[in-house]
């Protein structure tokens, strides 16, 4: 190949057959001097796989056997407009002209007046593939100016170093209400800059080392954000995006991953406006369809409907009799969810189910199933606008519960 490489971890994008494209981390092995492994990450019969190095692009593609050869294409042109934002992913994002995005002024963690982290923060030799979106739950103050941004982001540190334990603020960065972008974690701006390695979070157990993590100052239950946040944000998702090589398409709620209410239900459901909008800071049109991701339905106390429904004959498949499937989320399904959290060994253990609970709480559902997760389906599907799949798995289950909608 011309070329030494060395056994570290690169950004890959696989694309199969049939056009779908995603990101994803891959750990290469070296004789140095050769490319010899690619860890089974090819796993359709025909794909090219576009691996993002330190200094070039490489392209593998496999069809009967297996060809390597360089693309004479830059890392930096790659990062800055081609193949890393997609080009073109059929019926997903449009092609248009790649647009290089600047970085919106943050503030490092000295400009702030952080304290030192009290262990050394890990970084792991690889690129994060999505963004998460918090909310912070502090009051929406009506303070925009650079010393309430940080007031807020000591305020952050301080309760998670000294109330839950942690090494440092959790999460990546945070963005005040006036529009001020901070730097939460020690090293997030440093290693953001490279563009190739992810500082470690704390900000959502089980995504932290994969997932870049924005805290925005404020609840937004029942309040928008204000337009000087919302404007960092995409600004700042959109940077993260093209540093990283993720897709806008990859941008999640904290309750997607977890059983909370965060980052509240106004700033969740516009999330898909937020994909779009980063879309285009990069140069992409992302249709309304692909903005809209499939996602687990938040439920709590007073809420109703056929999710309800259908999760109340889970809870019962699960043993939890004491449910009845009425379809309204009464303190008894609340109780019931919260024994089943307890089993489960979730992380909260608070009533509600959300983006952890529901993947323990769904089950294989094949054809000729009568019983309580069959009676689940039926609940979602007994209006007519929907058909089920022909076995549910816990993607078909997502899938069809995105199309379920929860009034309170």
């Amino acid at each position: 190949m011309g070329a030494v490489y060395s056994s570290v971890t690169h950004s890959v994008l696989l694309m199969g057959n049939n056009d779908k494209q995603r990101a994803l981390p891959a750990r290469w092995a070296s004789d140095g001097r050769h490319l010899i492994g690619v860890c089974g990450l090819c796993v359709v019969n025909r794909c090219r796989i576009v691996v993002i190095t330190d200094s070039e692009v490489v392209r593998i593609e496999a069809a009967g056997g297996r060809r390597v050869e360089r693309e004479g294409v830059s890392r930096r042109r790659v990062l800055l407009g081609g193949l890393a934002v997609a080009g073109t992913v059929t019926g997903t994002i449009g092609a248009g002209r790649a647009t290089a995005v600047p970085s919106p002024p943050i503030i490092g963690t000295s400009g702030w007046g952080a304290r030192p982290n009290s262990a050394i923060v890990p970084v792991w030799n690889q690129r994060p593939i999505k963004i998460i979106v918090h909310h912070t739950a502090t009051p929406n103050q009506a303070d925009f100016s650079r010393a309430a941004a940080d007031t807020l982001a000591r305020a952050i540190q301080n309760f998670h170093m000294d109330r839950r334990g942690w090494i440092d603020t959790g999460q990546h960065f945070t963005i005040s209400r006036g529009g001020f972008v901070l730097e939460g974690r020690h090293r997030s701006l440093e290693v953001l800059r490279i563009g190739r390695q992810q500082v470690e979070g704390a900000h959502t157990t089980g995504q932290n080392i994969v997932a870049v993590g924005i805290e925005n100052e404020g609840i937004y239950t029942v309040e928008r954000p204000p337009g000087e946040l919302w404007n960092r944000l995409r600004e700042l998702c959109a940077y993260i995006c093209q540093q990283y090589a993720i897709r806008p398409t990859e941008i999640f709620g904290h309750r997607d991953f977890k059983d909370t209410a965060c980052p509240g239900d106004v700033l969740y459901g516009m999330l898909p406006q937020l994909r779009a909008e980063v879309a285009g800071l990069l140069g992409q049109h992302l249709s309304r369809d692909a903005a809209v991701q499939a996602s687990w339905p938040l439920l709590r106390i007073a809420d109703r409907g056929a999710a309800v429904r259908a999760a109340q004959h889970l809870l019962r498949a699960a043993g939890l009799r004491i449910v009845d499937a009425s379809g309204e989320f009464d303190r008894t399904t609340a109780d019931a969810v919260r024994q089943f959290q307890t089993e489960q060994g979730t992380e909260e253990v608070n009533g509600m189910i959300g983006g952890e609970s529901w993947p323990l709480l769904v089950r294989v559902v094949r054809p000729d199933d009568d019983g309580e997760a069959a009676l689940a389906v039926q609940a979602l599907t007994s209006g007519g606008g929907l058909e089920a799949p022909t076995m549910l798995g816990v993607e078909e289950w997502k899938q069809l519960l995105s199309h379920t909608t929860t009034s309170p």
